[in-house]
C-alpha cells in the first residue's frame, strides 16, 4: 500500500460493500418473509374456497356451513374466532347462526347477564346464541346492518373489552343483505388495517355468494320434496275417482277430467245402489290445486255414504251439506249435480247444488236445452235455506238423447285474447257430436276446446261427463 490514505479509502469502501450487502440480506429476508406470509395468507384464502365448494359437494347441513364461513373468516385473519348473524326472509330480523365458543359480545347485553356471566362463562354465550337483532337494536352487528360496511373497531371501542379488536361486516349478495359477519382479534393483530379490511371484504364477498347459493338449493331441495307429494297426491286422487265408464244397461256414459295443476278440485263418481239403480255425480269445490283437493276427497267420503243412505238425490245433497258445512272456511264452497238413472228406463232424478246446469240434447228435435233445477252450493248454510231451495228434478231420456254434465272449466276457457269458450259454443259442439254417442261427445267436446284455447286445456280444472240413450 502506497499510503494511508490509500488504505483508509479501500477500507472505506470495504465497509461501505459489507453494509450494503448487510442491508441487501436484511432487505431480501424481509421479502421473503413478506412472500411467505402472502403464500400462507393466500393458501387460508384457497382453503376456505375449497372448503366451501367442498360443503356444497357434499350437501353439508346449514349450522355446518355457517361455522365453516366463521371459523375459516378468523383462521385467515388470525382471529380468535367470531359470529355471523343471518336475515330472514323480509330482512326485518338478524338471527344468530354460529358464535364461537368464548366470543365476545357483539350485540347489546343487559347487566344482569353479564352479571351472570362473571359466575358462569357459558352464560353470555347461551343468551348470545339466542338473542335476534332487529334494526333499531344497540351493538355492533346492529350498526353495520344499518350502515352497510366493513369496518375495523378498535379495542375498547362500542363496548369491546381493552384487550379486543374487531372487524365487522355485512354480507351482501345481489344488493341483498344476506347477514352479518364479525370476528374478533386480540389488540395488535396486524391484520386490523387497509389490508385486512380488504382481506375481510372478499372473505364477506364469497360467503355471502355461498349463502345465497345454500338458499337455492334449499329451496329446490323442498321444491323436490313438495313435488314428489303432490305427485303422490294426485295418484291418491286418481284412485279416488272411477277407472272406467260403467256398463249400465239402456246408457252409455263416457267421463273426462283434467286438473290444471298437480291436482285437482273438481271430482266426479259413479255410485252402484242395491237396488239397481246408478247415481252420478258431478261436482267442483272453489279454487283449484291443494286446498281444492283436501275438500273434494272430504266430500266423496260423506257423498259415498250418504248415497247409500238417502232415496232420492235433494235428499242426498241435504245431508252431504249437513255434514261438510261446519269444516268448509268461509272462502270455499262446493257445486254439485247428482243424479239416479234407473236401468233400461229413460227416467232420471236430479238434484243441483249450484253446479252449471246440465245440458240435453234432444235427438227427435235435434236441440239442446239446459236443465235448471233450484239449489245453491254445498257448505254456504247450514241447512236452513239448503233444504228449502234443493229439491228434486224429474225428465226423462229418449233413445239417441244425450246429456252432458261439465265444470266450468269448460265454458270458461280462454283464447289466447282472452274471450271464453263460453255456454253456446259448448251447446253446438254437443249437437254436433250426440249422434256418435258419449265418447264421440267427450272426444269432439274436448277437441274444441283444446283448438279453441290453443292446446292448453288446463287453464282451470276440467270435467266432462257424458250420458247418451241407447
Amino acid at each position: 500500500m502506497r499510503n494511508p490514505i490509500e488504505f483508509a479509502l479501500v477500507l472505506l469502501a470495504l465497509c461501505a460493500l459489507f453494509y450494503m450487502a448487510h442491508r441487501y440480506r436484511k432487505r431480501a429476508k424481509r421479502v421473503e418473509r413478506n412472500l411467505s406470509d402472502l403464500q400462507a395468507e393466500e393458501d387460508r384464502v384457497f382453503d376456505f374456497l375449497h372448503g366451501i365448494g367442498a360443503a356444497f359437494s357434499e350437501g353439508v347441513r346449514s349450522s355446518e356451513l355457517h361455522r365453516l364461513l366463521v371459523e375459516s373468516a378468523a383462521r385467515i385473519l388470525e382471529a380468535d374466532g367470531g359470529a355471523i348473524y343471518l336475515a330472514n326472509k323480509d330482512e326485518s330480523v338478524l338471527t344468530p347462526t354460529h358464535i364461537s365458543k368464548g366470543c365476545v359480545a357483539f350485540v347489546d347485553v343487559p347487566r344482569h347477564i353479564r352479571d351472570q356471566a362473571k359466575g358462569d362463562e357459558n352464560a353470555l354465550w347461551s343468551y348470545l346464541q339466542l338473542q335476534p337483532v332487529t334494526r333499531d337494536s344497540p351493538g355492533i352487528v346492529a350498526n353495520c346492518w344499518r350502515n352497510g360496511e366493513i369496518v375495523c373497531i378498535n379495542s375498547g371501542e362500542e363496548g369491546l373489552p381493552p384487550e379486543v379488536s374487531a372487524i365487522v361486516g355485512p354480507l351482501i349478495y345481489r344488493h341483498k343483505v344476506l347477514g352479518v359477519l364479525a370476528v374478533q382479534m386480540q389488540r395488535g393483530n396486524p391484520h386490523c388495517d387497509s389490508k385486512g379490511l380488504k382481506v375481510f371484504r372478499t372473505i364477506a364477498e364469497q360467503s355471502a355468494f355461498a349463502l345465497y347459493n345454500e338458499a337455492i338449493y334449499l329451496e329446490a331441495g323442498e321444491k323436490r320434496l313438495i313435488d314428489r307429494d303432490l305427485e303422490i297426491a294426485r295418484e291418491i286422487q286418481r284412485i279416488l275417482l272411477p277407472e272406467a265408464d260403467p256398463e249400465f244397461p239402456g246408457y252409455q256414459i263416457s267421463a273426462l277430467s283434467l286438473a290444471a295443476r298437480q291436482v285437482s278440485g273438481d271430482y266426479f263418481d259413479y255410485i252402484p245402489l242395491g237396488d239397481g239403480r246408478l247415481g252420478v255425480a258431478i261436482a267442483d269445490a272453489s279454487g283449484k290445486g291443494v286446498p281444492a283437493s283436501l275438500i273434494m276427497a272430504m266430500c266423496r267420503g260423506v257423498l259415498r255414504r250418504e248415497a247409500v243412505e238417502a232415496s232420492t238425490p235433494s235428499k242426498v245433497l241435504q245431508r252431504v251439506n249437513h255434514h261438510l258445512y261446519p269444516d268448509i272456511k268461509e272462502d270455499m264452497f262446493i257445486s254439485m249435480a247428482y243424479m239416479l238413472l234407473s236401468p233400461l228406463s229413460g227416467e232420471i232424478c236430479m238434484a243441483r247444488a249450484g253446479h252449471d246446469a246440465p245440458l240435453l240434447y234432444r235427438a227427435a228435435a235435434k236441440s239442446v236445452e239446459q236443465l235448471r233445477p233450484k239449489g245453491m252450493a254445498l257448505g254456504i248454510d247450514s241447512g236452513e235455506v239448503f233444504n228449502r231451495v234443493c229439491g228434486d228434478f224429474r225428465f226423462e231420456m229418449h233413445p239417441g238423447d244425450c246429456l252432458l254434465l261439465y265444470t266450468d272449466g269448460a265454458t270458461e276457457a280462454l283464447d289466447p285474447s282472452g274471450m271464453e269458450y263460453g255456454l253456446d259454443r259448448l251447446a253446438e259442439a254437443l249437437k254436433a257430436s250426440a249422434p256418435h254417442g258419449s265418447a264421440g261427445v267427450i272426444r269432439h267436446v274436448a277437441q274444441e276446446v283444446r283448438q279453441f284455447t290453443g292446446n292448453n286445456l288446463r287453464q282451470d280444472d276440467f270435467t266432462l261427463i257424458a250420458i247418451f240413450k241407447k
